[in-house]
């Protein structure tokens, strides 16, 4: 069934692989995007001129609007001129480390930003709200696989407290106003198109270079590195799928990862954890060339390992990643060495 769909974030890294899925598909979209300089805003125009092009080739309804959720009239005004049959929210300030130096862009992105989206979601009486949560939110949980029955309550980055935040906002909507909500627990995205400040486009840039790899903890962490395809499909199908509240949740033993109310919080990852030494040969092989490494102790804020147990939402939605890291490393270097001209 073609549906409107509001995607908020579409310049980014994710959002514009999910908005460029949904338009193939021929639904109908708007996105929001505040284009900020946090990166390279070129990537973001380029991904964006994509997506028109797409568009346009599909015959398909694409609005673009130029704007920041934290601005609660710009929120209210899209609300207002669209009437969306699922709202899928991207948007937000990203990266672990900034977060330490620039905690007020999270503020304002993540709680203020996420709180217009959900409040403009219930005013409006939208059938289902998915948006973006991180793996990040197990914080000083060291208990692997990461399971959603766990508790998140120990962040130890200040992106990932806020991240906690909008489920446990998420979770009144759902409780107060019947608003069916679903959070995704992302786990290391990568791919074509990606954020200049993300593993793989850093250690591909300063291969090429020649430039030594800091590798933080000697490299013996492990990520479940997710490619961007395997995530856009779960964001779609987890989506498609509409939150119901769970009739067997028990008060006095309490799920976190659902509820009486129409709420749930997946993880979505690769389920299949590598080193960051792995990942760095695996970039290795795609280009031929040897790195440069140069071994550091483990930073503050830093995860040691993530590793998602993904069976409720392989069981729900049916969610099913099938990239593996060499196949997925090799996909970015061939965009990137296109992107960028490298012969």
């Amino acid at each position: 069934m073609k549906m409107k769909i509001l995607v908020t974030g579409n310049a980014g890294f994710i959002g514009f692989h999910v908005v460029k899925a949904l338009l193939l598909r021929g639904d109908c979209v708007v996105g929001i995007d505040s284009v900020n300089d946090y990166y390279d805003i070129q990537l973001k125009l380029d991904r964006l001129e994509i997506l028109r092009k797409l568009a346009i080739e599909k015959s398909s309804n694409y609005i673009f609007i130029k704007g920041n959720i934290a601005d609660t009239n710009i929120v209210n005004k899209c609300f207002n001129d669209h009437s969306f049959d699922r709202v899928i929210h991207l948007a937000a300030q990203a990266g672990v480390r900034y977060s330490i130096e620039n905690p007020l862009a999270y503020v304002e992105s993540n709680i203020l930003g996420f709180t217009n989206i959900i409040e403009a979601c219930r005013r409006k009486l939208i059938p289902h709200l998915t948006y973006a949560s991180t793996s990040s939110v197990y914080g000083a949980n060291t208990k692997v696989p990461f399971k959603e029955e766990e508790i998140a309550d120990h962040p130890i980055q200040f992106y990932a407290a806020t991240k906690r935040a909008n489920e446990l906002m998420a979770h009144s909507y759902s409780h107060l106003f019947q608003l069916p909500t679903t959070g995704l627990r992302f786990f290391t995205v990568y791919g074509p198109w990606g954020r200049p400040d993300m593993a793989i486009f850093l250690f591909t840039k300063k291969i090429l270079n020649g430039e030594p790899i800091d590798l933080y903890n000697l490299g013996k962490h492990t990520r479940d590195f997710t490619f961007i395809d395997d995530i856009v499909q779960g964001i779609i199908k987890s989506s498609d799928n509409i939150a119901t509240s769970n009739e067997n949740w028990n008060s006095e033993n309490p799920d976190p990862s659902s509820s009486k109310a129409p709420f749930r919080i997946f993880n979505i990852g690769n389920s299949s954890p590598a080193t960051l030494i792995e990942y760095l040969e695996a970039i290795e092989i795609s280009l031929g060339i040897k790195a440069n490494k140069n071994l550091l102790p483990l930073q503050p804020g830093d995860v040691i390992d993530t590793f998602a147990d993904v069976q409720k939402i392989c069981k729900k939605v049916g969610y099913k990643p099938s990239t593996n890291v060499v196949v997925g490393v090799e996909h970015f270097v061939n965009w990137y060495k296109f992107y960028y001209k490298i012969k």
